[in-house]
């Protein structure tokens, strides 16, 4: 582990400077980019060579899609019968929702995987060359180029996310829009097969209203011309009712608006033109009237500048909730085509990004403390939100841990109370809270079943009356279809769990806060911060006290973050399991309580094996 953490850590390393670092960072972004790449390649190249995808766009609901072929020497025969499943050789299926992200965005042959597959190779290359070139002196960007923090966020704004937006926009509305009408756009006729009738006419007369009319109809069948309309940019809401996906229209409208918004976003700091905003300045004006939070944010611009962990650390947690929210909006707002269908490919999307979430938090936290050991200068930063962070923390950890105890007493009490009562035969006297908040939401977000008959669930109300005309129609019919996962119906069960979650959520956020704020010292041990991020105990002729460093903190929140993906990760597939075995009831009247957790999920199907152990089953054959 040592030998792993001292490799990485480019800052120790002998004879490194302040600029030389920055350059050999900057040159494995490089390398990282083509290794993304690379990988995505290799996705599109086994799809094509050993998949099925041209078979399974015949019939996307009913045929399994095949990631690639089983080459295993030890395969007897019943092992290679067992993974063919109806094909010639053995396979492993696909539950990566690959081969609904590419129909969705317009591949409808092999050979275009192949194409997709070599052009990942190409960039792939082209990075690699990059990451090389910016080693070699001539090419290796200055300290000063890496510390321009306006220049940084004008290009990345508006040419990372606005520019990218908009060809993205480009790409729905010139090819997978079209294929999902049964158009074939390729790169031998794109410049002759217009997206939209009208042409860019309505664009410069100013009459863009044209592009949302006549957009494909409730009877469309998706891939094919059958009830397709001419409509690029819309505002319809809801789902497409084959494909059960967003409307690809709305898809692209959506695009747009957020290229227009980051394009202009772009513009927005102080450069070499004199005009826009100065970071520092907006910083530095951050200090609120009354004084209560001392010189408030002086100092922060320079600290973060001079500090990569803190950079690090900030796009890390920003990047964790991004990931989180992808899992939760992948499953009830699915953008890809028949995705919503595929019970397994979803559950594994979900998992996937959930554990991803949790990860990058956790790093998030972990480069924080690292922070405040290597990069925090006191001097710098006298009587900040920083200095005044650390003078606090003792009150901000004994909040932390009431939040943690009030959760866990609560939440695991009124499971105990629950289980105990349904034990003794009287389920009646179980303690259920309904989750009136949480439900008032979604009644006033247009779901009419809990009878709220507020805002967008009362159909005489002014906010419904008006949005009628513009897009709630497929909104209103998506809230309240049995079919999607848009607002799932809640009870007492969700209430407990989402507050067992909560527990878990703020019980890792506990130890990596106290780890972190603690990192440069504390009551046992001042000088804490001269031992480094690192260390195993506090050395001879101290206290003898070990395991008390921020990456120790570091290293136990882990295991809470793990533990509460697994309850997030439980709750999600039990839910969903009753809702698409068609007996939602069963989640709601079993959830309540410990034993029903352990008999309806988590030993499902099991009763065989369980019954193997009765007085009646007590034999060798009995498990089989």
């Amino acid at each position: 582990w040592y030998g792993i953490a001292t490799a990485h850590d480019l800052e120790a390393h002998d004879d490194m400077t302040e600029e030389n670092l920055y350059q050999k960072i900057f040159a494995s972004h490089f390398g990282h980019l083509a290794i993304i790449f690379l990988w995505t390649a290799g996705n599109l190249f086994h799809v094509a060579w050993q998949g099925n995808y041209e078979q399974w766009i015949t019939n996307p609901l009913k045929i399994r899609p095949i990631a690639h072929a089983i080459w295993d020497p030890h395969f007897g025969e019943s092992a290679a019968k067992a993974f063919s499943k109806g094909n010639l050789y053995p396979v492993n299926f696909a539950f990566s929702g690959l081969y609904h992200w590419w129909y969705t965005i317009g591949f409808r042959t092999n050979q275009e995987l192949y194409f997709g597959s070599l052009g990942l190779i190409l960039l792939s290359s082209i990075l690699l060359f990059a990451g090389w070139l910016h080693l070699q002196p001539k090419f290796r960007p200055t300290i000063a180029w890496f510390k321009n923090n306006e220049s940084r966020l004008n290009h990345h704004l508006a040419g990372l996310f606005g520019t990218s937006s908009l060809a993205w926009t480009g790409h729905l509305v010139h090819v997978a829009i079209p294929a999902s009408r049964g158009i074939r756009v390729t790169w031998g006729n794109f410049l002759t097969v217009p997206p939209h009738p009208a042409g860019l006419k309505p664009f410069f007369t100013g009459n863009w209203v044209v592009y949302a009319q006549n957009p494909d109809t409730s009877t469309h069948i998706y891939g094919t011309s059958e009830g397709a309309g001419t409509a690029i940019l819309t505002f319809l809401g809801g789902f497409h009712p084959k494909s059960q996906a967003l409307w690809l229209t709305d898809i692209a409208h959506h695009q747009l608006a957020i290229a227009v918004v980051f394009i202009i976003a772009g513009h927005m700091y102080r450069t070499n033109f004199g005009i826009g905003h100065n970071m520092k300045e907006i910083l530095d004006a951050h200090r609120p009237p009354g004084g209560r939070l001392g010189l408030g944010h002086i100092g922060l611009f320079e600290t973060i500048t001079n500090s990569l962990h803190m950079q690090l650390g900030l796009a890390l947690a920003a990047l964790g909730v991004a990931t989180s929210l992808t899992a939760q909006h992948m499953y009830s707002l699915t953008p890809y085509a028949y995705l919503s269908k595929d019970f397994t490919t979803e559950a594994a999307l979900y998992t996937h990004h959930q554990y991803i979430a949790g990860f990058l938090m956790i790093g998030a936290f972990a480069h924080g403390a690292i922070f405040f050991v290597r990069d925090y200068d006191p001097s710098r930063n006298k009587n900040n939100v920083l200095a005044r962070m650390l003078e606090h923390k003792e009150a901000i950890i004994s909040h932390l841990s009431w939040v943690c105890l009030f959760l866990g007493f609560h939440t695991l009490g009124l499971y105990i109370h629950n289980d105990t009562v349904v034990a003794f035969g009287q389920p009646e006297k179980q303690i259920l809270f309904e989750p009136l908040f949480a439900e008032y939401i979604q009644a006033a977000s247009g779901k009419t079943i809990y009878e709220f008959n507020v805002l967008l669930s009362s159909s005489s109300n002014p906010a419904t009356v008006a949005g009628n005309q513009i897009w709630l129609p497929g909104w209103l019919e998506a809230i309240n279809s049995t079919k999607t996962d848009l607002f799932l119906r809640i009870g007492p069960g969700d209430f407990l769990v989402h507050h067992a979650i909560a527990l878990g959520l703020h019980t890792t956020t506990l130890i990596l806060v106290k780890g972190a704020l603690d990192a440069r010292g504390s009551k046992l041990m001042p000088d804490k911060k001269d031992f480094g991020y690192s260390f195993p105990c506090d050395g001879p002729g101290r206290g003898g006290t070990c395991d008390i460093s921020a990456w120790d903190a570091f290293y136990l929140a882990m295991f809470w973050m793990l533990n509460t993906i697994g309850w997030v990760t439980f709750y999600w597939h039990w839910k969903h399991m009753t809702i698409w075995g068609g007996n939602p009831n069963q989640f709601d009247e079993s959830s309540n309580y410990i034993m029903g957790w352990l008999r309806d999920y988590l030993w499902l199907n099991s009763s065989p094996l369980i019954n193997g152990y009765n007085p009646f089953g007590m034999n060798n054959l009995s498990v089989w």
